[in-house]
């Protein structure tokens, strides 16, 4: 096991008893790499080396946040799951139930993020708030479900984006009949730009996240004046009253239940900044305020587009169809009547949506760090590095591209199976929010004291966190279920099967060298107290 002292911050310029923030001390700069000294108190506190460089700011990180989860562009791509189950008013409405039942989620996720800003995220927040008794195997479960769920989110942004392209081929050439490896070699394409953003590019990272945030905001009034203005539009009634089971469940709440899972895949991520948060000056005061206007703004800016994109489907089966592939494609084709036009929207879609997954491979690639760093994973000690001409995790990053190109393989034998990983990503995903939040909501019934936060629920915490559970708890359920009943081998939802396959792996993996290898970052907090 890595020594402590391998862990600790450097605690030049600072004081290493209690908080600044507590003594009423200024949060000054330390230096570029280092933060602020609230940072490199907290880094201290943790037990951690400060090795990245801090590039990000509030403005920038909020802009890459943003980026990440791009809601009004993923309710788009994912809306066929909704449209089969539950229609348009189970896409409408079923959006509205995650966006709000995300509010208090984000809102438990961004307290603990204040509390411990660190790019461990919730592995990290269940070792130091779960029971002892259990804190160590809980937080390495939570571990491993948080790298299959960023890998998972890396290899589904990315497969979103060829579909997109391959559509645009198709648009231009009706005769060109796609082969499943033309998809992958798209893919492999996206993934080299992904690669090169997160290494050579690295420090210009926060500079095109930023811009790209710009184009985010200026596409969504782009698309959706197009809609508003040149669409033949479906009636109001329709489409806020009638659900509908396109599937043959004979049960239409049950459809629209199992639609909620396209949704929630827009807002699942939200918490994507505080995995940066070690790159991040001012971390536990920016991070938290960072993911609740993610939250609200995206969520805002995707409901606007559900409501839009659903009056403009006048026939669901046709964009359920299409031969393009993409449903909102199809629609841009209707709205505007013209390839040209279908064409520029979606590219400028199809921009946001590229470097969505460079900030996802990013996202990703520190979490996994990070759990390396912990002794977490395999071959720890050469994933749990930084690299000193880049200052990232750039094995992390050579481990996400592997990773996703041998998952590209998946749809060389079925689009189907691919596409069901973005139900494996949303439940490994969910369930580290439930544990973490789980652990939150025990200490507060159980009266234990909490750490300092700078985004502090108070009095509303229990209530805020039990609302989360509550919401989450059913979205886990579903996210298991297949699309249509009587799945066949092709149709069926093996997202469950991918999901236990990585539990049981890592508990056995824990309990033949992990026990050995990893105590947990509590361990680390307390030591270094």
């Amino acid at each position: 096991m890595a020594s402590v002292e391998e862990h600790k911050a450097p605690m030049t310029n600072v004081d290493s008893d209690p908080s600044l923030s507590e003594r009423g001390e200024p949060n000054h700069l330390v230096s570029e790499k280092d933060g602020t000294s609230a940072d490199v108190q907290d880094m201290a506190r943790m037990g951690k080396r400060q090795e990245t460089r801090r590039n990000f700011r509030q403005v920038t990180i909020l802009g890459f946040t943003m980026v990440v989860l791009s809601s009004w562009e993923a309710i788009l791509a994912t809306s066929v799951f909704a449209l089969g189950n539950g229609g348009t008013a189970g896409l409408i409405w079923g959006y509205f139930i995650i966006f709000i039942g995300f509010g208090f989620v984000t809102a438990s996720l961004a307290e603990m993020a204040s509390m411990a800003p660190t790019s461990g995220g919730q592995y990290h927040w269940v070792s130091e708030f779960a029971p002892r008794s259990c804190q160590k195997f809980i937080s390495y479960i939570v571990g491993w479900l948080g790298v299959l769920g960023w890998q998972s989110a890396a290899a589904i942004t990315i497969y979103l984006s060829s579909n997109q392209i391959v559509g645009l081929i198709i648009m231009h050439n009706p005769s060109y009949i796609p082969k499943t490896w033309h998809g992958m070699m798209v893919m492999w394409a996206i993934l080299m730009v992904c690669y090169l953003f997160n290494t050579f590019f690295s420090r210009k990272l926060p500079l095109v996240e930023g811009l790209i945030v710009i184009l985010h905001v200026a596409g969504f009034f782009a698309v959706i004046i197009p809609l508003w203005v040149m669409a033949d539009r479906s009636s109001a009634s329709d489409n806020f009253t009638l659900f509908v089971d396109n599937m043959g469940w004979n049960n239409v709440p049950l459809s629209t239940f199992i639609g909620l899972v396209g949704a929630a895949s827009c807002f699942v991520g939200v918490e994507s900044g505080a995995h940066m948060s070690e790159e991040v000056r001012n971390a536990s005061e920016v991070i938290p305020r960072a993911m609740m206007w993610t939250w609200l703004g995206n969520g805002l800016f995707g409901w606007i587009m559900a409501i839009t994109f659903c009056f403009c489907v006048t026939d669901t089966m046709s964009i359920l169809t299409t031969p393009l592939g993409v449903g909102f494609m199809q629609v841009f084709l209707n709205t505007t009547g013209s390839t040209t036009g279908a064409t520029v929207l979606t590219v400028m879609m199809l921009t946001i949506g590229v470097f969505a997954c460079v900030a996802v491979m990013a996202t990703n690639s520190r979490q996994l760090f990070s759990f390396a760093r912990d002794k977490g994973l395999p071959f720890s000690s050469v994933l749990g590095q930084v690299s000193p001409r880049f200052e990232i995790p750039i094995n992390a990053v050579y481990v996400t591209v592997a990773f996703v190109t041998i998952l590209s393989l998946v749809q060389l034998g079925s689009t189907v199976a691919y596409m069901q990983i973005v139900s494996l990503g949303t439940a490994s995903m969910i369930t580290t929010y439930i544990i973490s939040i789980s652990c939150m909501a025990l200490k507060r019934i159980r009266g234990e004291p909490l750490l300092p936060s700078k985004f502090d629920l108070g009095k509303a915490g229990l209530a805020v966190n039990i609302i989360a559970l509550i919401f989450l708890i059913v979205l886990w359920i579903f996210a298991f279920w297949p699309t249509s009943p009587n799945p066949t081998v092709e149709t069926m939802n093996w997202a469950v099967l991918g999901y236990g396959i990585v539990i049981i792996f890592a508990a056995v993996y824990y309990f033949i060298r992990g026990r050995h290898t990893y105590s947990g970052p509590v361990e680390y907090v307390r030591k270094s107290a």
